[in-house]
């Protein structure tokens, strides 16, 4: 087993499926079942889960609202966004727990970092929500962030393509995947696999991230176990 303890990265337009919008449940489901296998093989997992699905505070910041606003409605967005994915996980009898940078009792729990840890020794998946809990910081910075503090072996970023390309494979068939990268080219060939913030940041502490294709089933356990179906980002 190459990594023990992993942080799922998921994009909340990951969630709508064939949809315009919202959660679908068949995606929902199919997630929870890849999850589910590796939950099999005792593989310690956290999730971070976009909002994009619901609601982007950057495109509400480019429509006129003020961005701290609009960031804080994306924020309950992964919130509903990671509830969703408790409970597809919670059917098939998998133990999760959301955890939330924004304080809501009465919904989840509030974000802390022993505790997550000691959820995860556990055996329990936990699914951070709300990003950092502050205003201009995407998921992505939050997914690098949690990754940090729970000390994963790895940020593994969920995608539509099988990892990074020099261009775009669904535009051009005959794009290169990359099978290494290292973060210095990512931020000076500017592409886009995360913001920027949590690719320094990954940078600065080593955390390795790989981009693959979790549309296809049995990705992530092929991802995790070590096979080359993706794109391994490192120093």
């Amino acid at each position: 087993m190459k990594f023990k303890r992993v942080l799922l990265k998921i994009s909340g337009e990951a969630l709508m499926g064939e949809g315009s919008y919202g959660i679908s449940p068949e995606v929902i489901r199919f997630l929870s079942q890849e999850i589910q296998a590796l939950y099999n093989l005792k593989i310690e997992l956290g999730l971070v889960v976009g909002a994009g699905n619901i609601f982007r505070g950057v495109a509400g910041a480019a429509s006129g609202m003020d961005r701290s606003s609009a960031d804080n409605m994306g924020m309950l967005g992964t919130v509903m966004n990671s509830l969703a994915v408790q409970d597809g996980l919670e059917s098939l009898g998998i133990p999760a727990k959301v955890m939330s940078a924004i304080t809501m009792l009465n919904v989840c729990e509030p974000y802390e970092r022993l505790k997550a840890i000691e959820h995860l020794e556990r055996k329990r998946i936990v699914i951070f929500a709300a990003g950092t809990g502050n205003p201009y910081f995407t998921t992505d910075t939050a997914a690098v962030l949690r990754a940090l503090e729970i000390k994963a072996d790895v940020i593994m970023k969920a995608t539509r393509v099988d990892g990074v390309y020099d261009r775009d494979p669904e535009k051009d068939p005959g794009a290169i995947r990359y099978h290494t990268l290292t973060f210095s080219t990512v931020l000076r060939d500017d592409l886009r696999i995360m913001d920027a913030a949590g690719i320094s940041l990954a940078r600065d502490n080593d955390l390795p991230i790989f981009v693959f294709n979790m549309t296809e089933p049995g990705n992530i356990v092929r991802a995790v176990i070590g096979e080359d179906v993706g794109t391994l980002i490192t120093n």
